[in-house]
């Protein structure tokens, strides 16, 4: 990214922080990820290189430190002192997006991967069963960016959770098919569980006990409890 071309502190912090991607990559770092599959998984649509070209430049800037894996091949990235101190900026931008930002759920947003990635990452370990159950997610209305990937598994296995893309080989106890839009409203606040499930947006498939246990499971993302502004009254 070429400078501003400007001494002001604003314009230096842009320099690093304002490229594309830049913020949702360390969106990723800040919620935790270290690894660069897993940085990945949280911005699916972005390409590789183009994610190794802004891990580097984010080392550069003394953002971000990577070491190299003790077995394997690969690196571990964790947040300087100076890279942690965007996090309260990743914050405020979440939450300025939850209050205000529109078309949220719009076809051209949503984005099935980072969805599951997200409820993988917020699952309420201390709630689950003390036994591994794996829980199949059928999503439609996918849009066609998100490269055909509508079936998705959660093991959970406590205190692990873990996210696949093919089907592991456990028996499935659960399903949950999903209108992916209505899912990611529920995952956003703006609808509650039972109000999608009503409406035949999230229906759950299997034993009763697990059905109704699982809406507990999940917390909804960050900034779902993020008050929203009332809508303007007509005359």
């Amino acid at each position: 990214m070429r400078g501003y071309g400007q001494f002001c502190p604003v314009a230096m912090a842009c320099e690093v922080f304002a490229e594309r991607w830049t913020p949702l990559v360390l969106r990723e770092l800040v919620s935790g990820s270290r690894r660069f599959n897993d940085i990945h998984r949280g911005v699916p649509l972005m390409s590789r290189t183009l994610l190794a070209r802004r891990l580097r430049a984010l080392e550069d800037a003394g953002v971000l430190e990577g070491r190299p894996l003790g077995r394997g091949r690969g690196r571990e990235y964790r947040l300087t002192p100076a890279g942690e101190e965007f996090g309260g900026v990743i914050a405020r931008l979440g939450r300025w997006g939850q209050r205000w930002a529109r078309g949220r759920t719009d076809p051209e947003n949503l984005d099935v991967a980072l969805l599951m990635w997200d409820v993988r990452r917020r699952v309420a370990v201390e709630r689950l069963p003390r036994r591994r159950l794996v829980v199949r997610f059928d999503f439609r209305g996918v849009p066609a960016r998100c490269r055909g990937q509508r079936t998705f598994w959660l093991v959970l296995d406590r205190p692990h959770v873990d996210l696949c893309l093919k089907d592991p080989g456990f028996p499935v106890e659960l399903v949950v098919g999903a209108d992916l839009a209505a899912f990611t409203r529920v995952w956003l606040g703006d609808v509650s569980f039972a109000a999608a499930v009503r409406a035949e947006e999230i229906r759950l498939d299997g034993p009763r006990a697990l059905v109704r246990a699982f809406p507990a499971w999940l917390r909804l993302g960050v900034f779902a409890g993020v008050e929203r502004p009332l809508p303007a009254r007509a005359g």
